[in-house]
């Protein structure tokens, strides 16, 4: 293990941080708000600490796929520990475990929150809340590849462990300029999205919390109602935003090279693309009675799928009151996720294609067992490893949630609030069911239950391995 890299790492994280957080104090002081002292100290803190920490140059600057895994772990988690301070400072959280909570909880773009009333924050809160979306959906790795790029090829393994999906491949030769791509159109598309945005009518400050919250698929929102005040022009923009950044960014660079035909034969989009619509119109026959007309019903169909798919969290309705059959749509949808290479969560709709083909290949076998069979993917063979390693995913994906749903239900919740908390958490959704619903929140869990789904949170938001690595012994070991 190359100690020295991690801690370089970790003190370029802890400068980037301070960074972030500028954003916020400019908030404070535009809106005049005594809560900015609390990020001014982080920030100072975060610079000193990272200064600090590059005292003592690395020894070696190459590292490998476990130092690429513990460094994005701890990443993430020193982001949220310094993140959850100013929250804390600012006095509007009672305790630094809901500080932490809302922290993970908008790095990992799951959204699911333990405020009672939203309103209630100051707006350098809020807008901290959103930003964090915008800072965990491409991944704050990601953008420290794309402007420092750390020790030649090796920042792949960093690259391995951040992006979502079973594979992550390059664009372009160079990580640093994959990175840099990615990064142009996710800035690209969240500007664009502020900006339709501020047409339908919305204030800037609202245009920029809630286009961060659907760049990251997060989902926090700055009133309580979620995205149900708005207009049903804001609403849609939102809509076709949160599908569009539920999609692989591969497409986004084909289409922008000039290579449509190549884009449009994507198959995971396709299916994603299905199963949206799919549902949407499902969806929509099912709860057409409960609306004034059938486009009305369409129209906060086509939004909770698209919020629930992309794992955005947003809603326009308490889809808790829907029948049955729409609640488990939605349910399944959850599992699913986005697609690979987004900045959605969940399984990713790739691992589910490539599983379901598994099984069909399973069938054939059983019947003709000498009939040589390969599994296609996007135009490819999908080769043993990456099989593999789905297999594997999904095991410790059953493991994982068993494990945190049967934690949890030492709070003696019932079962669809568990059930859903941990399906909410893990995917990095949000809202789930009952008592974790779109009207109600996650404050009901005990402090115990509460680090459970932040486990699963982070979890989620980092493919299960990366974090399941700190808690293998042998990970430590010096090479």
């Amino acid at each position: 293990m190359n100690y020295s890299i991690i801690r370089y790492i970790l003190c370029r994280v802890l400068e980037f941080q301070a960074m972030f957080l500028a954003l916020p104090c400019l908030v404070a002081v535009i809106y005049g708000e005594k809560e900015g002292f609390a990020y001014f100290a982080v920030l100072f803190g975060c610079l000193a600490l990272g200064a600090a920490g590059k005292l003592k140059k690395p020894k070696s600057t190459v590292f490998y796929a476990r130092e690429g895994f513990v460094a994005v772990s701890l990443s993430w988690i020193v982001l949220s520990i310094t993140g959850a301070l100013p929250l804390f400072l600012s006095g509007e959280f009672s305790s630094y475990t809901d500080a932490l909570f809302e922290t993970i909880s908008g790095l990992t773009t799951t959204g699911a929150s333990i405020l009672t009333d939203v309103e209630a924050l100051s707006n350098c809160n809020l807008f901290w809340r959103s930003f964090t979306h915008w800072i965990g959906g491409m991944g704050v790795l990601v953008l420290i590849l794309a402007i420092l790029p750390l020790a030649g090829g090796y920042n792949m393994y960093l690259m391995r462990a951040e992006s979502p999906g079973p594979t992550v491949g390059k664009l372009v030769p160079r990580v640093k300029h994959t990175a840099r791509i990615l990064y142009e159109m996710y800035i690209f598309m969240t500007v664009l999205q502020i900006i339709l945005l501020l047409i339908t009518g919305m204030s800037l400050f609202e245009s920029m919390t809630l286009s961060f919250g659907t760049a990251g698929t997060g989902g926090f929102g700055v009133l309580n109602s979620s995205i149900g005040s708005y207009s049903i022009a804001s609403q849609a923009v939102i809509t076709i935003f949160m599908i569009l950044f539920g999609i692989n960014f591969n497409v986004y660079y084909l289409l922008w090279v000039r290579k449509p035909m190549q884009a449009f034969r994507h198959e995971e989009m396709r299916c994603y693309l299905g199963i949206i619509l799919t549902a949407v119109l499902l969806i929509t026959i099912n709860i057409q009675g409960g609306f004034r007309s059938l486009l009305e019903a369409f129209h906060h169909a086509a939004f909770q799928v698209a919020s629930i798919i992309t794992t955005t969290g947003y809603s326009t309705v308490d889809f808790d009151l829907w029948p049955e059959f729409s609640k488990f749509i939605l349910v399944m949808l959850m599992l699913v996720g986005a697609c690979a290479g987004s900045t959605g969560g969940g399984i990713k709709v790739s691992r589910v294609v490539i599983m379901l083909k598994l099984v069909k290949n399973e069938l054939s076998y059983l019947i003709h067992p000498k009939r040589v069979r390969q599994i296609h993917f996007e135009q490819h063979v999908v080769n043993k490893d990456v099989l593999r390693s789905i297999s594997v995913f999904f095991i410790a994906y059953a493991v994982i949630y068993g494990i945190s749903a049967l934690l949890i239900t030492l709070d003696n919740l019932d079962f669809t609030t568990n059930f859903t908390a941990v399906a909410a958490t893990l995917n990095n959704i949000g809202p789930g069911l009952s008592q974790v619903g779109p009207a109600m929140n996650f404050s009901v869990f005990s402090q115990p239950a509460k680090y459970v789904l932040m486990f699963d949170m982070l979890a989620g938001r980092l493919e299960l391995f990366p974090l399941l690595l700190l808690f293998t012994p042998s990970t430590w070991k010096r090479s």
